[in-house]
């Protein structure tokens, strides 16, 4: 991996993804405004959108890297197809920022990108070898397609994404840099980090800008991609690692309403980051404990690149067991004298 060039491509996408943001929100102001509703932590209406820089930004920089600079078809192949799915689902992610589209032709549009992009893996990057590859790329499709659902449902926090996405991917950045994600997928999550970096101060509590559907559909795409290749090339406990702190939180919160009878496509605040800031731990005291656990997980993911079967299943039960610990510390009741913490202007 040419660490100099993925370093120089993460500041562009960086500088950009900041200018583009301070060009794009006085429309975001106009055309996109959250208003405050149950999902949310807010108070006053802000603008939404602001994930349409990052992948605007993602889109020119890696379109230039792709015209001018020549690439192994196997990466070429991967940089074209996450790079059309993603555009194309934050399109569909813009629309319903502005204008809410029905469940069901989003979650069939989420389907078909999904595919797209996993049209681009390598045939010898198998998860399920003892399936038929086409049985295994339906499965994959529809893990791909919840990847990318639970990354929208878990941006419901000033910072959460940036706290949860750009230590993953600089973390995916180090696995490729190991030769277990090649070029392509390394140029895609500079990209990335380098424009949640240029986000990330425009959505520091209490945020001025949110990413929006536009932003968090395509983000969870290509990292979700990228934690299936990985598993397809190895790294099976990293990639179950990595991410185990938002699938536990949405997964146990999905199947929570679920057993309550709750309609789950409906905006909510059951999320247990939302449950801990409304009990008065705040914005800041979550993100610490999201961002200590996932240095934690991060930590055992490369642990277990080193270590056989035992040793990896040890890494993931110790990492279930870290996020457990955290996820009951979120939704403990405060102290007695600590009083519920107010929305942030």
């Amino acid at each position: 991996m040419d660490a100099g060039f993925a370093g120089l491509l993460a500041l562009a996408n960086a500088t950009l993804t900041a200018a583009l943001i301070v060009v794009l929100r006085p429309l975001l102001l106009r055309y996109a405004l959250a208003r405050p509703n149950a999902r949310s932590l807010h108070a006053t209406p802000t603008p939404q959108g602001g994930g349409a820089a990052i992948v605007l930004a993602l889109g020119v920089t890696l379109g230039l890297a792709l015209a001018l600079r020549p690439f192994a078809p196997a990466d070429a192949r991967i940089l074209a197809h996450v790079l059309l799915a993603a555009s194309a689902l934050a399109i569909v992610g813009a629309i319903d920022d502005i204008r809410p589209i029905p469940s069901l032709p989003r979650l069939l549009m989420q389907l078909a990108l999904a595919w797209v992009a996993l049209a681009a893996l390598p045939d010898a990057a198998r998860i399920a070898p003892f399936l038929p590859p086409l049985a295994e790329r339906l499965v994959l499709v529809v893990a791909l397609a919840w990847f990318v659902n639970l990354s929208n449902f878990m941006d419901g926090m000033d910072w959460l994404t940036v706290v949860e996405m750009a230590p993953l991917c600089a973390a995916l950045l180090g696995f490729a840099a190991l030769g277990f994600l090649p070029w392509g997928a390394a140029l895609l999550l500079a990209a990335l980090l380098g424009g949640l970096i240029g986000f990330a101060p425009f959505n520091a509590p209490a945020a001025k800008l949110f990413l929006g559907d536009v932003g968090s559909l395509a983000i969870g795409l290509v990292v979700g991609f990228c934690l299936i290749l990985l598993a397809g090339n190895g790294g099976l406990a990293a990639a179950l690692l990595l991410p185990m702190y938002y699938v536990a939180d949405s997964g146990l919160t999905l199947v929570w309403r679920l057993s309550r009878g709750e309609r789950v496509w409906r905006a909510h605040r059951s999320h247990f980051y939302q449950t801990a800031v409304a009990r008065g731990m705040g914005v800041r005291g979550v993100l610490a404990r999201v961002f200590a656990l996932n240095a934690a997980l991060i930590a055992l993911a490369f642990a277990s690149l080193w270590l056989g079967a035992p040793g990896q299943a040890a890494c993931v039960a110790l990492g279930a067991a870290s996020v457990a610990a955290v996820l009951n510390r979120l939704a403990r009741p405060p102290l007695p004298q600590a009083a519920a913490a107010p929305r942030l202007p």
